[in-house]
């Protein structure tokens, strides 16, 4: 069941309605592997991670996730996804018994295979996400954490990717990883097994804002309604450069990043932003990818 099913509603707590500027919300839940809410009318989806084994990325919620952000990112109405998790664990990686040769090696190929592709569509979605992490995030689920556009995380949550403890070194969560923070931290987190804290995690790279546990939720909510005052379209054209554009020599990027620009500025929405700015109103965005025709 996906996004448009959804049916029961709540109203949000008036003790905390100031704090994030959201009216109201729904939660629905996917057996005991996966629940959703929505706010900011619906604009932001926050999908909770609700496995009982710390929320194991195992191959079912691996699929249930993906399916959900495939049927979310095409959802017109929605501006960002965030991804949060019950319990002390963000997630504590794959589920070992799916790793054990008794799982058989077919079931191996389709779990890291199937959790690549998740990975990779996150940051192929026109959606931003953010990942709202409390607790521990690691070896898949700092994957996870890597693979997201933006991170927040409560002071007290640490990351690590400790496969070299049980002899299988963190290939696949070492990639996003790497294009996350500089080398050395990388290997030095892959090699050990060891954790960072949370403020290490901001200064390497891996996380955007730390604030304190209890402000995870709302300062998540309050990036999420911060993007969603912008197109939605200039905002997936942005993210799509941002992915592409980092895998380009500098002059390549530059280059490639000339013809976006001028492609921005034939849509609409970046001609209604100009003109807002201009005149001093505030934009009243399409969100479409419609063209400004060409004056003579």
């Amino acid at each position: 069941m996906l996004l448009h099913n959804v049916g029961r509603w709540k109203l949000v707590p008036k003790s905390v309605r100031h704090i994030v500027n959201f009216r109201n919300f729904a939660t629905e839940a996917y057996g005991s592997l996966l629940e959703r809410e929505l706010y900011h009318e619906n604009t932001v989806v926050r999908l909770i991670l609700n496995d009982k084994k710390r929320n194991a990325l195992s191959l079912k919620l691996i699929e249930e996730l993906h399916a959900e952000l495939k049927g979310i990112d095409k959802i017109e109405k929605v501006r960002s996804v965030i991804i949060a998790a019950q319990g002390p664990a963000f997630s504590a990686g794959h589920e070992v018994k799916e790793l054990t040769s008794q799982a058989g090696n077919a079931l191996h190929c389709e779990l890291f295979d199937k959790c690549s592709d998740m990975m990779m569509f996150i940051q192929q979605m026109q959606i931003p996400v953010i990942a709202e992490v409390n607790g521990v995030a690691a070896a898949a689920g700092c994957q996870l954490v890597a693979a997201c556009d933006v991170v927040v995380a409560g002071e007290s949550s640490r990351f690590l990717v400790p496969g070299q403890k049980i002899g299988l070194f963190c290939s696949t969560p070492g990639i996003p990883l790497a294009r996350a923070v500089p080398r050395k931290v990388a290997l030095d987190m892959l090699l050990t097994g060891d954790p960072i804290d949370a403020q290490a995690a901001l200064r390497a790279g891996l996380v955007s804002r730390v604030v304190k546990d209890d402000q995870v939720k709302f300062e998540a909510l309050k990036i999420a309604e911060s993007i969603g005052k912008h197109s939605k379209s200039v905002t997936a054209l942005g993210k799509a450069f941002f992915y592409a554009q980092i895998e380009l020599k500098q002059a390549d990027a530059y280059r490639y990043g000339s013809k976006v620009m001028v492609g921005n500025l034939k849509l609409q929405d970046a001609q209604e932003g100009i003109d807002a700015f201009l005149t001093k109103r505030k934009p009243n965005f399409g969100h479409t990818n419609d063209i400004v025709e060409e004056k003579n």
